[in-house]
């Protein structure tokens, strides 16, 4: 079982893929050091879980697009 993030991590994480969804990938070491940019004097705990939880958001929402491509495919070839 994961652990829960606390409403403020995910609130800053979601504003920050709303206000600069081009600077965020699936890397979490680059949406690390993004998120440091972006936030000013936020802990190195915090930028991790919110870099952390990006990262998640950004891979589940690109696996959900790759599984419903899959699934077209195979409508197509029926």
């Amino acid at each position: 079982m994961g652990k829960v993030k606390t409403e403020q991590i995910k609130r800053v994480a979601k504003e920050l893929l709303e206000r600069f969804p081009a600077k965020f990938s699936n890397n979490f070491d680059n949406n690390k050091r993004k998120v440091q940019v972006l936030t000013i004097g936020t802990t190195v705990r915090v930028r991790n879980q919110i870099a952390g939880y990006i990262t998640r958001t950004l891979s589940l929402a690109e696996s959900e697009s790759s599984s419903e491509d899959m699934e077209e495919e195979e409508e197509f070839s029926d």
